[in-house]
């Protein structure tokens, strides 16, 4: 019977432990766990020899529905077992198809799809079918405020500690990109040989500036330090591709929403901060600080005025406003 609600790990632990199900099924938004479990199947289930002749990687442009059903139903030529695994799986058609093979599946064969960005219509049979015969596993997307803390919990199992503004530059700069971000993160474990990871250290070996980034620029608004906002404005507007406007204005516009929020709070202590807006407890300060500065009304304009810059970077109602002239133009509304 196909476990209902599974994690990475205890699929992986199942894996580990040599429990193996006839079917996998991995899907979802988020590739990095589809890519990290498959990647496991296909390295450790066999041996090198057996991969050799008992391991078959299909893609789902370039193959159908039923050589995937003739490779599982096939037998092994080294050993028990043999693995069979479709990646881009997505691209396939009719899964219907599949609904006998589901029923009846060659206990022999491992057989695994990987089914990303998204999930198919759980109302067909073929999928009824697949939870009762394997292991259906999701992979949802990671949302912005989950990425810190998923930052600092993979961190931790490299044996790194990473500052809470190294935390933020991190997700600010990468986003949700899971792939990229443990791909980073393993990069700084060969280099820092188990040191702190400081903004410094970031910026030395991933190449992000620890004084011109987002996070930055919003602690010199908060503060009302122009000539620092005045001097990240010119180096976003020299390095536009390392700093599309885009991007800031996402940032900008998450901080100052979540500052129209707190606001309104009823409970301003820190963990009920925390809680509600969705942030590490440690970044509540800075919503404390910008409260002081920039008040309800004053916030409310900085979020249309956000806005207004966003749908001219787009080409609406600017003619000629490159990106650097409307984030300088955004930072002058913003502290005046």
């Amino acid at each position: 019977m196909a476990k209902q609600t599974l994690t990475a790990e205890s699929v992986l632990a199942d894996l580990r432990a040599g429990r193996f199900s006839p079917v996998y099924f991995l899907m979802g938004e988020e590739p990095y766990y589809i890519d990290l479990i498959s990647d496991y199947i296909q390295n450790n289930v066999l041996d090198e020899t057996q991969r050799e002749f008992d391991q078959l990687v299909l893609y789902g442009k370039d193959t159908d529905m039923r050589t995937v059903i003739d490779a599982a139903r096939g037998f092994p030529m080294m050993g028990g077992r043999q693995v069979v695994i479709v990646k881009e799986a997505q691209h396939i058609k009719a899964w219907d198809d599949l609904v006998y093979y589901l029923q009846r599946p060659q206990p022999s064969t491992v057989l695994v799809f990987c089914y990303k960005y998204g999930t198919p219509d759980g109302r067909k049979k073929w999928f009824a079918e697949l939870k009762r015969a394997g292991v259906v596993f999701e992979s949802p997307r990671v949302r912005d405020y989950e990425v810190g803390a998923w930052i600092k919990r993979y961190a931790q199992g490299k044996g790194l500690a990473v500052d809470e503004k190294g935390v933020a530059m991190l997700a600010e700069y990468i986003g949700t990109d899971l792939g990229k971000i443990a791909n980073e993160l393993d990069k700084l474990a060969i280099t820092s040989a188990g040191a702190r990871i400081t903004p410094e250290v970031i910026e030395k070996n991933i190449g992000i500036s620890k004084d011109y980034n987002v996070f930055e620029l919003q602690a010199a608004l908060v503060n009302r330090d122009v000539l620092k906002a005045n001097r990240i404005v010119r180096y976003f507007g020299d390095n536009k591709k390392a700093n599309p406007l885009v991007v800031v204005l996402a940032q900008l516009f998450n901080f100052f929403a979540n500052l129209m929020l707190y606001h309104y709070l009823p409970d301003k202590s820190q963990m009920a901060v925390a809680s509600e807006l969705k942030v590490n407890p440690y970044f509540v300060r800075d919503y404390e600080r910008a409260a002081r500065v920039f008040n309800a009304w004053k916030t409310m304009y900085i979020i249309s005025y956000i806005r207004d810059t966003d749908a001219r970077a787009k080409g609406i109602d600017n003619a000629s406003a490159d990106d650097g002239e409307l984030l300088k133009e955004l930072v002058y509304k913003i502290l005046h």
